[in-house]
C-alpha cells in the first residue's frame, strides 16, 4: 500500500491518502506502454492522403503525339505515369492506421503509466483547488505554488467539466492540461512529466479498475 502526502493548493501538507497497489504499484513494462501509445497515435491519424491513379487523371482520350518522326518515345496517353501531369504509381491512398489493442492490455498500460509517475516521484495529490473566479492568473499562481511546469491535472468530474471555473482558468496555460478520471489516457500521462490528482479524483480513478 502506498501512502502519499496530500497537499493544499499552497503546497502545505494536509494529510495522507492510501493509493491502491493494484493501480499505482504495477511493474512497468516499457514495451506495453510503447504498444498502447502507438495505438493511440495511430488512431489519431486521418489517413485521408491520396494521389491520382490513371483512372482519376483527366484526359487521355487521344494520342499525345504521332507514333513516329518526333524523336520521342512512343506514347499512347497523357495519363501515363511517365508523362508530365500524368498519374502517380504506387502513391498513398486513403487508409485506416489504427490497430486493435485488447481491453486488458489497455487497462494494464494505464495502470503502468500511473505507477511510473508514482515511482518517479512525479505524482502529487492535492486536496483541492479553489479559485475566486475563472481567471488564468489565479490558476497560474496555484501552479507556481505547487511547482507545476508540464502537468496533467486530474479533477473530479463535477469540478472539471466544460465551462467550470477550473477548466476555464487552466485552458490557456502552456504545459498544463486538465482532465477527468473517465478521460484519463496513457498518451496524456506520458506526454506530461507531472501527474496531479485532486483528492476527489483518486477514488474515481481507482474505480475504473475495479472488477
Amino acid at each position: 500500500m502506498a501512502d502519499v502526502k496530500v497537499y493544499d493548493q499552497n503546497r502545505q501538507e494536509a494529510g495522507n491518502v492510501t493509493l491502491a497497489p493494484e493501480v499505482f504499484e504495477v511493474e512497468v513494462r516499457p514495451e506495453i506502454l510503447n504498444l498502447v501509445e502507438r495505438a493511440y497515435r495511430a488512431a489519431l491519424r486521418a489517413g485521408t492522403h491520396a494521389v491520382k491513379t490513371r483512372a482519376l487523371v483527366s484526359g487521355g482520350g487521344r494520342k499525345p503525339f504521332k507514333q513516329k518522326g518526333t524523336g520521342n518515345a512512343r506514347q499512347g496517353s497523357n495519363r501515363s505515369p511517365i508523362m508530365r501531369g500524368g498519374a502517380i504509381i504506387f502513391g498513398p491512398q486513403p487508409r485506416e492506421y489504427g490497430f486493435k489493442i485488447n481491453k486488458k492490455v489497455r487497462s494494464l498500460a494505464l495502470r503502468m503509466a500511473l505507477s511510473s509517475r508514482l515511482a518517479d516521484n512525479e505524482l502529487m495529490v492535492v486536496k483541492g483547488i479553489e479559485l475566486p473566479e475563472a481567471k488564468t492568473k489565479h490558476f497560474v499562481k496555484v501552479a507556481g505554488s505547487l511547482g507545476l511546469s508540464k502537468a496533467l491535472v486530474v479533477v473530479a468530474p463535477e469540478q472539471g467539466g466544460e465551462g467550470s471555473v477550473l477548466a476555464l482558468s487552466a485552458r490557456n496555460i502552456p504545459g498544463i492540461t486538465l482532465t477527468t478520471p473517465d478521460r484519463l489516457s496513457v498518451l496524456e500521462i506520458l506526454r506530461h512529466k507531472q501527474l496531479v490528482l485532486l483528492e476527489g479524483a483518486v477514488a474515481p480513478v481507482q474505480a475504473r479498475f475495479e472488477k
